[in-house]
């Protein structure tokens, strides 16, 4: 997945003339001022990715083909209302904290608020649940990260042992442009790649 947080509509048109086809936002007004620009790009999958607030919602469920940041019982069934609304079945992720950052959006890999998630699957029937994704602790020595990517694959394994009705675990989403390698060693099947496709994001003024 290419990552396209503040890269203008004439980047990402060079990155899907190469070949990619998956992109993933991280703000709905964002993505929302650049679509009209990306219209004619046909085979393009729009993915949001970053935190989504539940106000938000509806909004996100019309312009994303996924959303990959899924935090809450409340957010999902919010979501889900608007899939209905829209009659659109919607691919989703559930992002977990690995970490346990408090700086971080994201539910705990052992909180009851995920297992009652779960079980309400069966519930939220515009909902396609589709596995995990997770952001661990930043570190520059990728290595440093290999415990989180291995819990994070330890759980999608302990998901699809409970076999509940409604969740699926073929994807986990994790790895980014400093640590994606190691990523895939730990059993990641998609990575989200910003800075080494386009290059270093200009800094916030």
């Amino acid at each position: 997945m290419a990552v396209t947080k503040t890269v203008p509509p004439e980047r990402i048109r060079e990155a899907y003339n190469a070949e990619l086809r998956t992109f993933g936002e991280n703000r709905v007004q964002e993505f929302d001022g650049k679509r009209n620009a990306l219209r004619d790009l046909a085979e393009a999958q729009w993915h949001m990715i970053g935190h989504l607030q539940s106000n938000k919602a509806a909004n996100a469920v019309e312009l994303f083909h996924a959303i990959e940041s899924v935090d809450s019982l409340r957010l999902a069934r919010k979501l889900n209302a608007a899939g209905q609304e829209l009659g659109k079945k919607l691919p989703v992720l559930i992002e977990i904290n690995i970490g346990g950052e408090q700086a971080k959006a994201g539910l705990a890999p052992d909180s009851a608020e995920l297992l009652e998630l779960f079980q309400a699957a069966q519930e939220l029937p515009s909902l396609e649940l589709q596995g995990l994704m997770t952001v661990p602790p930043y570190a520059d020595d990728p290595e440093q990260s290999r415990p989180y990517f291995r819990k994070m694959y330890e759980l999608s394994r302990k998901v699809d042992a409970m076999n509940l009705p409604g969740i699926g675990t073929k994807v986990l989403s994790m790895g980014m442009s400093h640590d994606f390698t190691v990523a895939i060693e730990e059993g990641s099947t998609c990575v989200r790649v910003g800075t080494a496709i386009f290059g270093e994001r200009p800094r916030a003024k």
